[in-house]
């Protein structure tokens, strides 16, 4: 709701009160680092509005309202993910390709508890790229396949120190070149870590989607190209992580919070899981359920708690 309308003071009046303009940049500053907290809030609230709505079947609709209603849903997930982000851990590129690289087969907690050892003995590419199989295997082991994966981010550093001067690439033509590379992992690095808009399909992503009816595709080529079409280039990036967020916390693969999700009344698969809404709270994960986050260092204006580390029993 915005503010009521002020008739504009006089010259005399702005000059009597130097401090007003002060005033109001605290307050504006205060209401920006409570807009996280609150939204986990109003976002419990508007679920339970939004599933309740949901009473008709599903029609088959044409693509153009299709498209309208799939940017009508992501508009609404910004609203309730206003803080969304990549959940892995990471202070550069070359972190953040090697994290995305462990993190198949596994949770990004997982990975983020695992990565402080595997930096501390390894900072730069040509460090991994030396390192020994076997000692980089057991501080991966467990996030799994780590025999896979150990050969994989020796092979990836080694070309980055022969191929790329040691540095990481910014063009998706090169990062798929790496071993252990593919296009999901691309397009995370370099939507997060060089500001190149992407679509990201993991499994989450391409659950939702198909759920949501914007594409029938399996395929994450075929998926990515599709929704590519449906929204503007500049929204691929932060689109990724609003589905990926909402596939983690409240539309699950076996059993989705049907009866807590705000965007019931433009899904057509509600009904699919929990539709009482008290019962449907308790199915919420992370922030929006009470529990920690997956990020042992998450952005400033996450309104969860951080994860803990690995070994501390609060897993």
């Amino acid at each position: 709701m915005g503010e009521q309308v002020s008739p504009a003071p006089n010259k005399a009046t702005k000059a009597n009160k130097p401090t007003k303009v002060a005033k109001v940049a605290k307050v504006a500053k205060t209401a920006k680092s409570a807009q996280a907290v609150k939204a986990t809030g109003e976002a419990s609230k508007k679920a339970t509005r939004g599933a309740a709505k949901q009473a008709k079947p599903w029609k088959p609709e044409s693509h153009l309202a299709m498209v309208r209603r799939a940017r009508k849903i992501n508009r609404e997930l910004a609203e309730l993910y206003p803080y969304a982000h990549p959940e892995l851990d990471f202070r550069n590129p070359f972190e953040l390709l090697v994290a995305t690289v462990l993190s198949a087969q596994t949770t990004d907690l997982r990975v983020n508890q695992t990565t402080p050892a595997l930096f501390a003995k390894y900072p730069t590419p040509e460090d991994l790229a030396a390192a020994d199989p076997e000692e980089l295997e057991e501080i991966i082991r467990p996030t799994g396949f780590f025999r896979a994966k150990a050969k994989s981010l020796i092979g990836l550093s080694a070309a980055l120190r022969d191929n790329f001067g040691g540095e990481v690439p910014g063009r998706l033509e090169d990062l798929v070149t790496l071993p252990g590379v593919g296009r999901k992992t691309a397009n995370v690095v370099l939507g997060n870590a060089f500001g190149v808009p992407g679509i990201t399909v993991d499994t989450h992503f391409g659950r939702l989607v198909r759920r949501w009816k914007w594409t029938e595709q399996e395929d994450p080529e075929k998926i990515e190209a599709e929704i590519c079409a449906i929204f503007p280039k500049s929204e691929w990036t932060m689109l990724s992580h609003r589905v990926i967020f909402h596939g983690r916390r409240v539309c699950h693969s076996r059993k989705p919070a049907c009866g807590a999700c705000p965007i019931a009344p433009l899904c057509p698969a509600y009904g699919e899981g929990e539709t009482d809404p008290e019962k449907a709270k308790k199915l919420l994960k992370y922030e929006l359920g009470g529990y920690p986050g997956q990020r042992l260092a998450p952005p400033p204006d996450y309104p969860g708690r951080p994860a803990a580390p690995l070994g501390t029993g609060d897993e």
